[in-house]
């Protein structure tokens, strides 16, 4: 190929977050939601509403802003976090990557956008089998990078197999176009010879959800020392909580230090962030209020006007954790407790959905969430409602985690249950964005509390109505608990903290 050609640079990615202890992914979630090969993805990419990953954007905007090139499209896809991927699927996602991969060659280099905490019915490190496909159909000389959720937990084959890992640095994640820009722009030190060293380290702490934010607390201090360590030497910092759920021999928190030479600085940069996270480990404890607090806080802000409202975040039953989105905790308690005010969305139930819409707007019925309860956890639950508004679903985020892309929630509908407004949808989503309430005719401002499934990315969405002083992360039970102890964990290293208490481990030294 003529040194003047424009580059060819593949982009591929099967993103999925996997909870073990949920419903297995099919390949009719991936349907429903993302799932793009060939010139598909670049009408997608190049399209005004774009439903593709938010850093492939990034990755194609900083591509196209230098030298020409031509971006190669070969499958791309993207659902909600859920439980297991079907394996038989995950076989026929991988045979076309490798079919269009080694039909595209020669290639002069490789982008994977992928989540990083995948697992299959048969597999523990599936992210870590594309990986090492795509090197091995490429071969060792062409440049490989990669984009990963710094909720994804990273393996060996995986950093082995790519020349750069790049992971988000925000939680909320609102940092993913930046994140696409970065693997691109290190994607060009790769052209112009730069040989990196890549050191990894994994810690025995694996951190509970919701002490994963980056705005305060223990990672978001572990993350700031880590950008710290940026010179002209070291080019990219990326440092992974991982996902407990996964429950997977490389769970752990993750340290992956890139340099832009051999010359040990990215080990002794990633030994310095070890010695320093390690010493945080203690603070990675949640701290959640009760549900029965929770309804006395709901019933006092009601009460007194003068009060700041309060959005209650239903962590134990977050889509963007594998949870169904369905749990009757909270709403079964508000409920109860005769509250007002409130709204509570969005509940995933495609039957309750479908009854109202047939019913229509005006009708007054037996509600009944759940009728067929999926789980131990989501258990039925019946109120009188009224049918409010009626809308399909489709809509574009419009803050924070969703913003700028499409999504589709399927059937959706507002049921009034009397003081409390609930909407219900057809295709499980956590409730990251306030469009998702508005679309339903919902004035977010003049609501006492809303209740939202979702564990921390409602944060970036809803943050014009709310303060972090006026957040609740509710304990009740479900499949995203942060209480680990409450999961059987089969194949995770152990000891790990928090969930055991003692865990001991020095730190490398230089």
């Amino acid at each position: 190929m003529p040194t003047n050609a424009p580059r060819r640079v593949a982009i591929l990615g099967l993103m999925l977050e996997s909870n073990r202890f949920a419903p297995v992914v099919t390949e009719e979630d991936y349907l429903k939601r993302v799932y793009l090969a060939g010139d598909e993805i670049l009408e997608d990419l190049y399209g005004p509403d774009p439903k593709l990953p938010t850093e492939i954007r990034g990755f194609r905007a900083e591509m196209d802003s230098r030298d020409d090139w031509i971006p190669v499209p070969i499958l791309v896809g993207l659902v909600e976090a859920g439980g297991p991927l079907d394996h038989a699927f995950f076989e026929t996602a991988m045979r076309e990557i490798r079919d269009r991969l080694t039909a595209a060659l020669p290639l002069d280099a490789v982008y994977i956008s992928n989540h990083g905490a995948m697992i299959t019915t048969a597999s523990t490190d599936p992210d870590g089998e594309i990986f090492a496909a795509v090197r091995a159909i490429v071969g060792p000389e062409v440049p490989v990078v990669a984009t990963l959720d710094l909720h994804g937990n990273v393996s060996e084959r995986m950093v082995s197999s790519a020349d750069a890992i790049v992971a988000y640095q925000t939680n909320p994640h609102v940092d993913m176009l930046e994140r696409g820009r970065d693997a691109a722009s290190i994607l060009h030190e790769l052209f112009a010879g730069m040989k990196p060293e890549v050191a990894f380290l994994r810690l025995p702490v694996v951190p509970p959800t919701v002490t994963l934010l980056t705005e305060a607390g223990p990672y978001a201090d572990i993350m700031n020392f880590g950008q710290s360590q940026l010179d002209d030497k070291v080019i990219n910092v990326s440092i992974l909580g991982g996902f407990a759920y996964s429950d997977t021999p490389k769970n752990g928190l993750a340290i992956i230090v890139t340099s832009r030479m051999r010359d040990g600085s990215a080990r002794r940069a990633a030994n310095r962030i070890a010695r320093f996270a390690w010493n945080q480990h203690k603070r990675f404890v949640p701290k959640l209020t009760g549900l029965e607090d929770t309804v006395k806080r709901v019933l006092e802000v009601g009460a007194d006007p003068s009060l700041p409202p309060v959005i209650l975040a239903d962590v134990s039953d977050n889509p963007g954790g594998g949870g169904n989105g369905n749990t009757m905790w909270i709403l079964e308690a508000l409920h109860k407790a005769r509250t007002t005010g409130v709204i509570v969305g969005v509940i995933n139930d495609p039957a309750l959905a479908q009854e109202a819409a047939t019913l229509g707007q005006g009708a007054r019925f037996r509600a009944v969430f759940n009728r067929v309860p999926p789980d131990d956890f989501s258990g039925r639950f019946e109120a009188d409602a009224r049918v409010m508004a009626i809308r399909d679903g489709d809509c574009v985020g419009r803050r924070g985690f969703y913003a700028g892309r499409r999504m589709n929630l399927g059937l959706s509908v507002l049921l009034d249950l009397g003081g409390i407004q609930v909407v219900v949808i057809s295709i499980r989503t956590q409730c990251a964005d306030p469009i998702f309430l508005e679309m339903m005719g919902l004035d977010i401002g003049k609501a006492r509390a809303v209740v939202v499934k979702s564990r921390g990315h409602f944060r970036a969405g809803f943050d014009e109505f709310f303060s972090p002083s006026q957040v609740i992360e509710v304990d009740v039970p479900g499949l995203t608990s942060p209480v680990l102890t409450r999961f059987d964990f089969r194949s995770m290293p152990r000891p790990v903290f928090p969930i055991d208490e003692e865990v001991y481990w020095t730190p490398p030294q230089d």
